[in-house]
C-alpha cells in the first residue's frame, strides 16, 4: 500500500508538468493592435503593435514576423523578424523599417504575426495596415521626391516622380548627367543613382516632365552631395594670462556643404555643464576664446555637426599648465667687436618665463642660447652673446615659455640684425706669384686672396705690397691698392727678393704674408707629365719631400687667354695628391699645372703636369701633304700636323684606313674596321704621335684605293668622312715578263717559220745514202751491187786520216796494220782540212811504197762485214771474201785536220796512186759550216 502511494506521488507532478508544457506549445497570442506611421524626414515606417496582456504578465519570450508590401507593379514584399521578451509594464512594441525609396512615391502596407518561443505554432496574420503614398492623391502637377535632400557621398539614392492621374511621364533625368537605373510604370517613375559622388558643382538638379507642354507639366528638385565632418584634430586649449583661454583645432577635410548646411561648431564645458560663450572663427585653424573667471581646471568638448553627422573632441587641462606667453617685443642691443647683449620686454607680468635666443650666423648655421634670467616682477629680460666675429652681421630673435609647467614656446619676436664692431684684420692673406723673364730682369705678377682663416674685421679694406732684395737689405719699395684689386705687377732684377702683402682696415694692419722670389740661377726646367681627368676634376700626384712645409699647385682657368686667370691652391706637408677642380674647366681644353714645394716662404718648382678634364677627339684631321706611289705600295706624309696644346686631347697616334673602291679590304698586316654603314676598311695603327709618315704595302698594281689618316686621342677620333683617292701604277716587271714569255717566243717562231728550210738543215740534216751519191755512179769497179770509187778517179774535198804521234803526216797502211783495231779506232783524233773549191789543186805526186794507205771518211764508213777490217784494201777484201755483196752503213767518228801542216802533207800525198775508200762529203758539216 505504501509503495502504491509513493508511485502516485511521483507520477502526479510529472503529469502536471506535461500538461502545462502541452498547453504552452499550443497557446498563441495574436496581434491585438497595429498602427503604422511614417517619418518623411528619415524615410522610415514606424510600426507599433501589441498582443494580449496575459503574454505580458507571463513575461514570455516572443517572436514576431513582419511583412512590408509596396503596391508597385510587382507588389514587392520584405520580411523581417523581431524577437523580444515581454515585461509586465504592458507597453506596446515598436519596430522601424527604413525605405529605400521615398515613402511619398508609393503606398506601403504592413502585417504581423506572433509566436511564443516555447511554441511551435504561429498566430494568424493581422490585417494589412496601409500607409498611403502620394501616388493615390490628386496632384495639380508632377512631383519629385525627395526634394532638397542632402546625400552622403558614396551612398545610393532613389528618386521618384509622381505624375497626375491620366498623364504619362515623358522625361525624368538629372543634370549634370550621371549613370542611373530607371524603373517605370504608368504614373510613377524611379531613378536610382549608385555610389553618388561630388561632381564639382554645388548641387544636382532632377527634372521631370509629363507628355504635355503646359507649365504645370514640369517639376524639378535639388539635392546636395556632401560628407559628414571629420572629427576636430589637434584640439587643445591654452592661456597667456591665466584669465582668458583660447582653444584651437584643425577643421578637417571639405564636406562640400556650404551655407546653412556647412559644419557648425559648439564648445561645452562639462564640469560647469555650460555652453562655452565664444564665437568660433576658422581660417587655417579654428579658434575660440573666452574668459574663464576663477575656474582653473576645465573639461572642454568641441562638437562639429552638419546634416550628415557630427563628431566631437575633448580636452581636460589645468590652466596653470597651459601657459602660452605672448611674443617678446621692443628688442634692443649693446655690442663690442666680439660680444652682443640683447634686451627685450614681455607682457606676462607675474609669470616666471624662460627665454631662448636664436642667432643666425654668417655661414647660415643657427645657434640657440638659453636665458637664465627668470625675473618674476620685471617686464624686461636680457641675454649676452659672446665669442662673435668682429664686424659681422648676426640676426637674432627671441621666444619664451613658462619656467614652471612648461607648455610651449611663445611666437618668435621680430628678427633683429646686429653688426659687431671693427677689429684688426685676423689671419694672413693667401698670396702667390707668376714670374716672366724679360731683358735685364723679371716681371713678377703678384696675386692675393682672402684665405679661409683670414677675416677683414672691418670696412675700407686696402692692401699694401712691399718688396726688396734679400741679400743686401736695401731699402724696400711699397705700393697700396684698394679692395677692388687682387693683383699687381712689379719689375725686379735677377737677384733674390722678399715680397710681403698686408691688409689694412680702419683699425690697423694684418700680419704680413711673405714670398721669397729666388734668383734666376735657381730656376730649373722640368719635363711635363701627362695626368688624367675625371668627371670631378683633374687628379694630380707628386713625390713628397720632407724638407717642405707646404705645397702649392697653380694653373690657369683660361689657358688660351691673357690674362689666363691664374689660380692656386695650398696643401699640407703630408699631402702628395690633389683633385683640382674649377667651374671654368671644360672638356677638350688642355690645362697645365705646376707643383711647388715651399719652405721658409721660398717656393721651388718640383714638377709640371698637363692634362684635360676630359679628352675629346682631335679638332682637325691630319692633312696628307705628300703621296709617294709604287705599283704595290703608297707612302703618306703629314709632317705639319700639330700635337701640341692646340689639340683637344693628347694625340696618342694615328690610324691609316685603306680600302679598294669596289670591295672589302684584306690587306696583309691590317686590322678589319667596320664603318656605321657596314662597309669594311683596313686599319693600320701608328702608336708614336711624332711618326708622321707611313707606307702601306701589299697593294695591287693598277688599282684604285681610297685612304684617310686619322689622329686619335684618349677621347677617340672623329668620324671617317672624307677620303683621298689614288691609282697604283702598272707593274713594269710584269710587262717585261710578258715580253719574255709571249713576244720573244712569238718572234722566234716567226723567224723559224721564215727560215724553216735553213733551220731544218741546221737542226735536222738529211742523212744521204751512199748509194745515191753521184760520185758512185762510175761502173769501173763494183763489189756486189755497190760501186767502189778509186781515189785516183777524183780529188776529194776532205780527207780523214788517223793520227798518233805523227798526226801531221799521213800514215802508211803497213804501219797501221801493225796496230790493233781498238788502237786504230780510239786514236782518231780528227783534224779537218778546209779546201777552197777555186783553189788550185797542185798536189805534187811523190813516190809511194807498195803498201796501200786507206783514208776513211770521218762521217761514214761502209764495211763489208762486222768482222772485216776497215783498213784493208778493197782488193784484199775482194780476194778474201768475194762472195760478200752487201756493204753495211755505220756511223764513225770524224777527224778534224784543220792544221796547216796536216793540210800540206795531204797535198803532198794527193798524187798518190793509192786507192782510197770514199764516202761522200756533200752533206757533212764541220763546226757548223757546210763543207
Amino acid at each position: 500500500m505504501m509503495n502504491h502511494f509513493m508511485i502516485l506521488a511521483v507520477l502526479l507532478p510529472l503529469r502536471t508538468c506535461y500538461t502545462t508544457y502541452s498547453q504552452e506549445e499550443s497557446i498563441v497570442f495574436p496581434v491585438t493592435y497595429l498602427n503604422i506611421s511614417k517619418d518623411l524626414a528619415l524615410q522610415r515606417l514606424l510600426v507599433e503593435w501589441d498582443i494580449d496582456k496575459s503574454a505580458h504578465d507571463a513575461e514570455l519570450a516572443m517572436s514576431f514576423e513582419i511583412q512590408v508590401r509596396r503596391t508597385d507593379e510587382t507588389s514587392t514584399m520584405w520580411t523581417a523578424f523581431h524577437n523580444t521578451t515581454l515585461d509586465k509594464s504592458g507597453k506596446p512594441l515598436h519596430w522601424i523599417w527604413d525605405s529605400d525609396i521615398p515613402l511619398e512615391c508609393m503606398t506601403h502596407t504592413v502585417r504581423i504575426r506572433s509566436k511564443a518561443e516555447a511554441s511551435k505554432i504561429w498566430s494568424q496574420w493581422s490585417l494589412w495596415e496601409t500607409v498611403l503614398g502620394l501616388d493615390t492623391s490628386n496632384n495639380s502637377g508632377p512631383q519629385i521626391f525627395p526634394n532638397e535632400k542632402i546625400v552622403e557621398e558614396g551612398s545610393d539614392i532613389t528618386l521618384c516622380c509622381i505624375g497626375r492621374k491620366g498623364q504619362i511621364l515623358k522625361e525624368f533625368f538629372l543634370a549634370p548627367a550621371v549613370h542611373v537605373f530607371s524603373h517605370t510604370d504608368s504614373q510613377v517613375r524611379l531613378l536610382t543613382v549608385k555610389n553618388v559622388s561630388h561632381q564639382g558643382v554645388p548641387h544636382i538638379t532632377v527634372y521631370c516632365q509629363e507628355s504635355c507642354n503646359e507649365e504645370q507639366c514640369y517639376d524639378h528638385a535639388v539635392f546636395f552631395v556632401g560628407k559628414s565632418p571629420d572629427a576636430p584634430s589637434d584640439f587643445s586649449c591654452q592661456t597667456q594670462d591665466m584669465r582668458t583661454v583660447t582653444c584651437t583645432w584643425s577643421q578637417g577635410g571639405d564636406t562640400y556643404l556650404y551655407g546653412c548646411h556647412s559644419p557648425k561648431y559648439t564648445l561645452y564645458e562639462e564640469f560647469s555643464q555650460k555652453k562655452v560663450p565664444c564665437t568660433v572663427s576658422c581660417s587655417e585653424q579654428c579658434s575660440c576664446s573666452w574668459d574663464i573667471g576663477q575656474q582653473k581646471i576645465l573639461n572642454i568638448t568641441v562638437t562639429v555637426e552638419n546634416p550628415l553627422g557630427k563628431k566631437t573632441a575633448t580636452d581636460v587641462f589645468d590652466v596653470t599648465h597651459r601657459i602660452y606667453p605672448a611674443a617678446p617685443s621692443q628688442l634692443w642691443e649693446e655690442c663690442t667687436d666680439t660680444k652682443i647683449t640683447l634686451y627685450w620686454k614681455h607682457q606676462n607680468k607675474g609669470i616666471e618665463l624662460f627665454c631662448q635666443t636664436e642667432v643666425l650666423l654668417p655661414d647660415g648655421k643657427v645657434e640657440l642660447h638659453n636665458s637664465s634670467d627668470t625675473h618674476l616682477h620685471y617686464a624686461s629680460q636680457s641675454i649676452t652673446l659672446d665669442g662673435l666675429q668682429p664686424y659681422t652681421e648676426y640676426t637674432t630673435r627671441v621666444h619664451c615659455g613658462a619656467a614652471k609647467h612648461f607648455w610651449r614656446w611663445s611666437e618668435w619676436s621680430e628678427a633683429q640684425t646686429i653688426r659687431t664692431n671693427e677689429a684688426i684684420p685676423s689671419g694672413k692673406l693667401d698670396i702667390w706669384r707668376e714670374i716672366t723673364p724679360v731683358q735685364g730682369g723679371r716681371n713678377v705678377t703678384l696675386f692675393w686672396k682672402q684665405a679661409p682663416s683670414f677675416q677683414a674685421n672691418g670696412e675700407n679694406i686696402s692692401y699694401e705690397v712691399t718688396w726688396g732684395k734679400v741679400e743686401d737689405g736695401s731699402k724696400s719699395e711699397s705700393i697700396s691698392f684698394s679692395s677692388a684689386y687682387n693683383s699687381t705687377r712689379i719689375s725686379i732684377d735677377n737677384h733674390s727678393y722678399r715680397i710681403s702683402i698686408t691688409a689694412k682696415n680702419n683699425v690697423n694692419y694684418s700680419l704680413p704674408s711673405v714670398l721669397i722670389i729666388p734668383s734666376t740661377t735657381e730656376i730649373k726646367e722640368l719635363k711635363e707629365e701627362q695626368v688624367n681627368g675625371t668627371d670631378d676634376g683633374v687628379f694630380i700626384t707628386w713625390e713628397p719631400r720632407h724638407i717642405y712645409d707646404n705645397y702649392i699647385v697653380d694653373w690657369c682657368n683660361f689657358p688660351m687667354l691673357q690674362p689666363c686667370d691664374l689660380q692656386w691652391k695650398r696643401f699640407g706637408p703630408n699631402t702628395s695628391s690633389a683633385l683640382i677642380n674649377s667651374a671654368a674647366f671644360i672638356p677638350g681644353v688642355r690645362y697645365n699645372f705646376q707643383v711647388y714645394g715651399s719652405v721658409a716662404n721660398k717656393a721651388s718648382l718640383l714638377e709640371k703636369k698637363t692634362g684635360f678634364l676630359r679628352e675629346l677627339p682631335p679638332i682637325l684631321d691630319p692633312v696628307v701633304e705628300k703621296v709617294e706611289l709604287t705599283f704595290n705600295a703608297v707612302t703618306l706624309s703629314w709632317d705639319s700636323y700639330p700635337t701640341n696644346e692646340s689639340q683637344s686631347g693628347f694625340v696618342r697616334g694615328y690610324h691609316v684606313y685603306v680600302s679598294p673602291l669596289q670591295e672589302d679590304c684584306s690587306l696583309k698586316g691590317s686590322q678589319k674596321h667596320v664603318l656605321p654603314d657596314d662597309s669594311v676598311l683596313c686599319k693600320y695603327t701608328i702608336e708614336n704621335p711624332e711618326e708622321k709618315r707611313y707606307t702601306v704595302k701589299h697593294l695591287l698594281s693598277n688599282t684604285k684605293y681610297k685612304l684617310i689618316v686619322k689622329a686619335y686621342t684618349g677621347g677617340g677620333e672623329t668620324p671617317i668622312v672624307k677620303f683621298i683617292y689614288i691609282d697604283t701604277p702598272l707593274n713594269s716587271n710584269m710587262l717585261y715578263l710578258l715580253v719574255l714569255l709571249v713576244i720573244v717566243p712569238a718572234l722566234v717562231a716567226a723567224i723559224c717559220r721564215w727560215k724553216m728550210k735553213w733551220v731544218k738543215e741546221c737542226c735536222c740534216p738529211v742523212i744521204p745514202s751512199p748509194n745515191k751519191s753521184k760520185v758512185l755512179s762510175f761502173k769501173e769497179f763494183k763489189i756486189g751491187s755497190e760501186n767502189v770509187l778509186k781515189i785516183s778517179d777524183c780529188i776529194p774535198d776532205i780527207l780523214a786520216v788517223d793520227s798518233k804521234a805523227e798526226a801531221q803526216k799521213l800514215r802508211p797502211w803497213s804501219q797501221l796494220s801493225s796496230m790493233t783495231t781498238d788502237d786504230k779506232i780510239n786514236d782518231h783524233n780528227s783534224s779537218c782540212i778546209y779546201v777552197n773549191e777555186n783553189e788550185e789543186r797542185d798536189f805534187t805526186p811523190t813516190p809511194t811504197p807498195q803498201t796501200h794507205t786507206w783514208f776513211e771518211n770521218f762521217a761514214y764508213s761502209s764495211h763489208l762485214a762486222v768482222e772485216s777490217d776497215p783498213y784493208q784494201l778493197p782488193e784484199t777484201i775482194e780476194a778474201v771474201r768475194p762472195e760478200l755483196s752487201v756493204m753495211l752503213y755505220q756511223p764513225h767518228l770524224y777527224i778534224d785536220i784543220c792544221k796547216e801542216d796536216v793540210a800540206s802533207t795531204l797535198r803532198e800525198t794527193a798524187g798518190r796512186r793509192t786507192n782510197l775508200r770514199y764516202i761522200s762529203q756533200t752533206d757533212v758539216h764541220c763546226l757548223g759550216r757546210k763543207l
